[in-house]
């Protein structure tokens, strides 16, 4: 005998394949470290541990407040800038360095693919 749904069965049902569609859209867009490991390279020319790096380093760099790190001379606007590391801030700034911190010192225009952002910036929370 086939059972009858009720309103409330079919929400969860409906609820239930939601979930389930938007876990798979997150993994078909999750980004790749691999890849974003691949395009850090030209960002390690600058950004290194070693002493007198032309950028900071960014080991630990997600989660951690911009301008921290008593090592490196950071310009002005940056020490200013009261940002967080968060993910979405760094998607920004990768993409659009002056458009976050205007008058930063870093020399670079930004990745303009989204997915490679999203590549590097999962690369980055890697760094410990």
């Amino acid at each position: 005998m086939r059972e009858r749904m009720t309103g409330t069965t079919i929400i969860q049902s409906i609820s239930a394949a939601a979930v389930l569609l938007a876990m798979n859209i997150a993994v078909a867009n999750a980004a790749d470290v691999e890849h974003g490991k691949e395009l850090f390279k030209a960002c390690a020319a600058c950004h290194s541990d070693q002493p007198g790096a032309l950028g900071p380093s960014l080991k630990g760099v997600v989660g951690r407040k911009a301008a921290a790190l008593d090592s490196f001379r950071y310009s002005g606007p940056m020490q200013r800038a009261n940002l967080m590391w968060t993910p979405e801030n760094l998607h920004d700034y990768i993409a659009d360095p002056q458009g976050k911190v205007k008058g930063n010192r870093m020399p670079y225009g930004g990745l303009t693919n989204p997915n490679d952002v999203d590549d590097v910036v999962a690369y980055l929370a890697t760094l410990k």
